[in-house]
């Protein structure tokens, strides 16, 4: 299947996505912070990152800003998946280069099927 990177410091959050894509057959790689988040991005070049906003050492707005400056990511997906649900935080993650946006707390079985569909693309 694909290689999804999760970027999540929240452990709770992390161990269920982890799940959720393990059980779909997805190769799961999971850092909690977005500097260790942005050096294994450059190392396993993942098909998917699902990243959380608000980490330690770089949030995930910088992360997903930084991704989507290397054209080696061109083809990457990004998803955001976070518990800011203000519409301008949503329009600031879009325009970030984001391509998906889930808010917390979350359906594991809609996050699967966002993945999904964005992996489908």
């Amino acid at each position: 299947m694909a290689i999804v990177l999760i970027v999540e410091d929240d452990e709770d959050v992390r161990a269920l996505v982890v799940h959720r894509l393990t059980q779909a057959g997805h190769e799961v790689i999971v850092e909690a912070d977005g500097e260790a988040g942005l050096a294994a991005a450059r190392e396993s070049m993942p098909d998917l990152v699902i990243l959380d906003w608000m980490m330690p050492r770089r949030n995930g707005l910088e992360v997903c800003f930084e991704l989507r400056a290397d054209e080696a990511f061109a083809n990457t997906r990004i998803l955001m998946l976070t518990a800011k649900a203000q519409e301008q935080d949503i329009e600031r993650a879009l325009s970030a280069g984001a391509d998906d946006y889930v808010v917390k707390p979350f359906s594991s079985r809609e996050l699967l099927a966002r993945a999904t569909a964005l992996l489908s693309r």
